[in-house]
């Protein structure tokens, strides 16, 4: 009878443990400054950040790109998951400030305080600086409402435990620098605003990013050939800094080659960046350390 007894006080507390350790984790509304958005620079941070590639109706063009209902659906070795409507109406983001923002982009919880499943890729974006996302707030408020109700997600068990994704963000959530760089504006918008490690990187069992293969290509979620490898280890290798640039902005290779799948969403809004930028994310890449092509799975 003892020994069940301390199995059961045992389990408790072990249960207890869990649940406290997998907890969402908002920002403290005096962590946050407040600062107040620009629109112009709202614009941008939207347009580095693809927010439209996929939360936009799939293959949408010109000025329904804007229209962000969701629904686009995104197949994993998890489950299937959805984009949610981020469009400002009441089916979407229309009772959000920018702490609610700040929430989801920083920490990955919702104005409930729930996690999100890491699909949404917070894993880049916990970097982002308060200021940008003050700044995309006021912009995604200008955009066109889009009254479409979010569609769940398709996960078998145990995927289908959101409380469990506060055990995977104990694992892999971090806001530290991932490479060695003195390019501080490529680094924070490869790592970060740009989240290019999120496709461009392979990923471990669990579903986090193996950072010793930063950029060193993996698998493409779409089933057909692979992600490049973006380090100086990879094709970029005889690429200069200005063939890189021209590439974020036209979709043309140095061979004269185009883009492909899912990059040309990404050419799509980079063009739309600052030359400026455009070389800071150049100048990053021929900047990290060689890698030769990940391995398959």
């Amino acid at each position: 009878m003892r020994l069940r007894t301390k199995a059961l006080i045992a389990a408790s507390l072990t249960g207890l443990a869990a649940w406290f350790l997998s907890a969402p984790n908002p920002l403290d509304r005096n962590e946050w400054q407040g600062h107040a958005g620009n629109l112009a620079r709202g614009e941008q941070v939207f347009n580095i950040g693809g927010c439209a590639s996929c939360h936009m109706e799939k293959g949408a063009k010109g000025e329904a790109r804007l229209q962000l209902g969701g629904g686009q659906a995104f197949a994993t070795p998890f489950g299937t998951f959805y984009a949610p409507n981020i469009s400002p109406s009441e089916s979407g983001i229309a009772s959000w400030n920018a702490l609610d923002l700040a929430n989801a982009l920083l920490r990955g919880v919702s104005p409930k305080q729930t996690h999100y499943y890491p699909a949404f890729p917070y894993g880049s974006y916990t970097r982002l600086a308060e200021q940008d996302i003050a700044d995309l707030m006021l912009y995604l408020k200008t955009l066109p409402p889009v009254d479409q109700a979010n569609h769940p997600h398709d996960l078998p068990f145990p995927f289908n435990i959101r409380r469990s994704n506060g055990f995977w963000k104990l694992l892999f959530l971090s806001d530290a620098p991932i490479a060695e760089s003195t390019e501080p504006r490529g680094q924070y918008l490869v790592e970060g605003l740009g989240h290019c490690g999120e496709c461009h990187t392979p990923r471990n069992a669990l579903g986090g990013l193996d950072r010793s293969r930063w950029l060193a290509g993996a698998p493409n979620p779409e089933g057909k050939g692979r992600i490049p490898n973006l380090t100086p280890g990879g094709s970029l290798a005889n690429w200069s800094v200005e063939d890189i640039a021209y590439y974020l902005e036209s979709g043309f290779t140095p061979e004269f080659d185009t883009a492909g799948s899912t990059m040309v969403e990404v050419i799509e809004n980079l063009a739309q960046a600052s030359p400026e930028d455009r070389l800071a994310i150049a100048h990053y890449l021929k900047a990290i350390p060689a890698l030769a092509d990940a391995p398959k799975p």
